[in-house]
């Protein structure tokens, strides 16, 4: 289990290639034990941006404040704070700040390699010789 206030988690910038104005915490990672997904927070500067990239996962996104374009290789679609967002896999995209404050939204991403977790217990599960 995890409780931590965002500002407790560091930014760092994002040195993606293509990258411009965007940092990133890591607000729950595979460090944490989480098994299965990471939740991220972007923070995008006005008139920054996160790379034009693709990948094999989808995301999951959920806009906090500001406004920004979602960029596909379909166009630009405007979103703004409160907004949810899903990209699919596969799909060029980026994140585009428009406005004049910071924009701030989460990202919900599976992990690569799932985290396999092992109870306490190696019998949890079955019966062992009485033990």
């Amino acid at each position: 289990m995890k409780v931590v206030h965002f500002d407790q988690v560091p930014l760092e910038a994002v040195y993606a290639e293509g990258a411009e104005g965007a940092q990133i915490r890591w607000l729950i990672a595979q460090k944490d034990g989480a098994p299965n997904f990471a939740m991220r927070m972007f923070e995008v500067a006005p008139g920054g941006h996160t790379p034009y990239h693709q990948h094999d996962w989808e995301h999951e996104l959920y806009c906090l404040a500001g406004t920004g374009d979602l960029v596909t290789e379909e166009g630009k679609t405007p979103f703004k704070a409160h907004d949810a967002m899903y990209v699919d896999p596969g799909i060029m995209h980026s994140f585009n700040n428009t406005g004049q404050d910071t924009l701030k939204f989460l990202c919900m991403i599976p992990h690569e390699a799932p985290v396999q977790k092992k109870t306490l217990n190696p019998f949890a599960d079955e019966e062992a010789n009485n033990c």
